[in-house]
């Protein structure tokens, strides 16, 4: 069996035709994408990097929050996964995972656009685990509208409240919590770099993500708690189905890479392994692009 250290070359390690066009009513499933992303389920292996440490990961049953969980799991650490509970069939998978894994697994369905739910999902993750050292801020919202005329307010206010305003929360929430040593890592994108027409709202919220990232990095550095950021590209997930592309450019999607395919988000989780990690110890207010090629500034 493979893993994420085999030698390989990444043109091809995966699909490259593109996608089949589908959609799902949101926030969408892992288990009824076709064709199923890899998360690591089968390929990622451990080494004792977070041994005992204690992780909240947001967006955590599905696409690159689900293998992040996976990875941190394998990894050593105890994990509180987050989620809609629309979603709860998807997150049960993973913390099976986690607990094969031989690691903690907690269940905490909550929609973190709203503060309250958001600063008690906090709560109850210290509460569960004992404490906490490591939060990815993973969770996102992305509705692909063409037109600005039909960008409502109602999208606008929700993209923000859960890209933007939900990360303010839990760090908020975790900071009494977290000692030297601990990793916040938030999740941007390409878009933040290169937006596409019709992710006004969401592109803006992932370039707000980059700077509030780094002006967290300097004012909480002298406490010993590091901020970074993972910028994805096209990645295939059911945010992408779920009416986060137009359904008519799946077939096209990630081609534009120069690796020439969509990325999948097992290649996501070495990124927030590494950043939640001591061999990172002199990385903060950085932002990891992992995108299949694509220049960023």
């Amino acid at each position: 069996m493979t893993d994420q250290y085999t030698f390989r070359n990444p043109v091809d390690q995966y699909r490259q035709e593109g996608m089949p066009e589908q959609h799902q009513e949101g926030p969408g499933l892992a288990s009824e994408l076709g064709p199923k992303p890899d998360h690591g389920e089968d390929t990622y292996r451990g080494s004792g990097r977070l041994t005992g440490r204690k992780a909240l990961v947001t967006g955590a049953d599905s696409g690159i929050g689900r293998a992040t969980a996976i990875a941190f799991a394998r990894e050593g650490a105890d994990v509180v996964l987050n989620y809609l509970p629309e979603e709860q069939s998807d997150a049960e998978e993973v913390a099976q995972l986690v607990r094969d894994a031989g690691r903690t697994a907690v269940l905490h369905p909550a929609d973190i656009a709203q503060e309250s739910a958001a600063r008690e999902l906090v709560r109850a993750a210290v509460d569960e685990l004992g404490g906490l050292d490591i939060v990815a801020n993973i969770a996102g919202k992305q509705q692909y509208v063409e037109d600005l005329a039909n960008l409502t307010t109602e999208q606008l206010d929700e993209t923000f409240r859960t890209n933007v305003y939900a990360l303010l929360w839990i760090v908020q929430e975790a900071l009494p919590h977290l000692l030297a040593g601990s990793s916040i890592i938030n999740t941007s994108s390409i878009q933040a770099y290169q937006p596409s027409p019709g992710l006004v709202d969401y592109a803006s919220t992932k370039s707000a993500i980059n700077t509030m990232s780094k002006a967290l990095a300097q004012q909480l550095a002298p406490k010993g708690i590091r901020v970074n950021v993972v910028a994805p590209g096209p990645i295939w997930t059911p945010l992408q189905a779920a009416g986060g592309q137009p359904e008519e450019a799946l077939p096209e999607f990630g081609q534009q890479t120069p690796l020439g395919r969509a990325g999948q988000p097992a290649e996501l989780a070495p990124a927030y392994v590494f950043l939640a990690s001591p061999e990172s110890s002199y990385v903060s207010g950085e932002t990891l692009s992992v995108n299949g090629g694509m220049p960023t500034p």
